[in-house]
């Protein structure tokens, strides 16, 4: 094996010959950064120093005028050093209360997961000057440790490995790269708007830092570091809390959740969002939550975080997505056309129906409607009282879904199916007992795909 004299070449080969021969994607914009992160992995390539895989990724954004050159650009690049180049297109949309740059990023990232199937390393040309960066737009955001930790060396992709190999390389050392190989690289015109929080940092904020104090970047890097050691000990001991406060994958026991300290509540909290991939809450959003788990048993309050809710019912608290309200819907089934089926509104999933003559008695049969019966399916019902097949006596509609213990907001999302307006059945819950089909007899067969009824402890 050849020797490795160049002391970038040397930090790459050294950081990706600890994963082994897995399969290695490049996140390629033709800047110099990746310019060179894809120069040097051709190197080692054809030095027999890495016999890994690799493909390369470029995503066109759409939002340059220039952003087809790039990836012509791109082609041209990746053929001179024989390597695949697979371009992804994305559609980058305006989102109120988010900055076009992280939406771009996460459309970019999603791009670079569906590039395969298995489990790969995505390498991006990050470098120290990009960490910096990032520590300072987290300290003017006000973030706390996770967000001062700024970017890992490795971090998790979906199924992948994001791994940033140059993270502790400086971009001038890149640049030098660059131009002791006489490499071309594109420059994007948007790196010089300073009404980009990124970009004014860069242009106008380290210079004045680094011409006061000239290792600036490297001192910032270092406390990057330290936050870093500090999130991970915090989330050791939130993992520890979620164990003994955990009900079920979606709940929290609010007993064990409000015997912590608020330090404690607030450090679990956040842990937990971050499971379920949840935008962070503010810190006024988590008072608020702990406030509200001190209402009365009678209550069931809610607090909104990002697109989920924290719901509170009886000993536990649930995060839910926004539901939308489905009150008004309903549909009217004809089984004369031959249509055997019916999509549910809100992801509630999809309802199949068919005449059947069951064997045995079956919950999920119910007897056909009598001729000229209207056969509609809804989720608003006027409380009517009725007697389930596994009761001795009818109660009404709203106490009979308190006694199986389902939580408000999932008794408004339960299709019911009436004929004209008399109830015969909550879907995938109960029959009422004069429409439950006798063995032998013609009957209408129900099931619910890509749902399942809410057990009492999970929603």
């Amino acid at each position: 094996m050849l020797k490795i004299t160049s002391p970038l070449e040397r930090t790459l080969y050294e950081t990706l010959s600890k994963y082994g021969n897995i399969d290695v994607i490049v996140a390629y914009s033709g800047g110099v950064d990746s310019q060179v992160l894809l120069y040097a992995l051709a190197q080692l390539r054809q030095n027999k120093q890495l016999v890994n895989t690799i493909t390369v990724c470029h995503v066109n954004h759409g939002l340059s005028d220039n952003a087809l050159y790039w990836q012509r650009f791109a082609e041209k690049e990746c053929s001179k050093l024989s390597l695949m180049l697979t371009v992804k297109n994305v559609d980058v949309k305006v989102q109120a209360q988010h900055s076009l740059e992280a939406l771009a990023r996460d459309a970019r990232y999603d791009a670079l997961k569906s590039l395969n199937d298995k489990p790969s390393l995505v390498l991006t040309g990050h470098h120290s000057n990009d960490q910096s960066e990032t520590f300072l737009l987290a300290l003017k955001r006000g973030a706390g440790l996770k967000g001062l930790s700024a970017m890992a060396v490795e971090s998790k992709l979906g199924e992948h490995l994001l791994v940033r190999p140059l993270l502790k390389t400086s971009r001038q050392d890149i640049v030098d790269y660059a131009k002791q190989h006489h490499l071309d690289w594109i420059e994007d015109e948007s790196n010089t708007d300073t009404s980009f929080d990124r970009n004014f940092i860069r242009k106008e904020v380290m210079p004045l830092l680094t011409q006061r104090w000239p290792g600036f970047s490297k001192t910032i890097n270092r406390s990057a570091s330290h936050c870093l050691a500090g999130q991970e000990l915090l989330d050791e001991l939130a993992e520890q809390d979620l164990a003994a406060t955990k009900a079920s994958e979606t709940s929290l026991n609010i007993t064990v959740l409000t015997s912590l300290s608020s330090a404690r509540f607030n450090n679990l909290i956040r842990y937990f969002l971050t499971q379920h991939n949840c935008l962070m809450p503010s810190t006024e959003q988590v008072k608020q939550l702990k406030v509200q788990l001190q209402a009365s048993d009678d209550k069931t309050p809610m607090v909104k975080v990002g697109a989920h809710y924290f719901r509170r019912f009886k000993d536990a608290i649930y995060l839910t997505p926004d539901y939308d309200d489905v009150s008004c819907w309903h549909i009217e089934v004809d089984l004369s056309t031959g249509v055997n089926s019916l999509t549910l509104p809100d992801k509630l999933g999809e309802l199949f129906f068919s005449s059947t003559i069951v064997n045995e008695s079956n919950s999920t049969a119910v007897l056909l409607p009598k001729d000229g019966q209207r056969i509609t399916v809804r989720f608003s019902h006027d409380n009517p009282k009725c007697l389930p097949d596994y009761r001795q006596h009818s109660r009404s509609v709203k106490k009979v879904l308190q006694e199986l213990n389902i939580a408000p907001w999932q008794r408004k999302r339960i299709a019911f199916l009436y004929y004209d307006n008399e109830l015969v059945s909550a879907i995938g819950y109960f029959v009422c007992q004069p429409f439950i089909a006798a063995p032998n007899q013609p009957s209408l067969f129900l099931s619910l795909k890509n749902y399942l009824p809410v057990p009492s402890n999970i929603v």
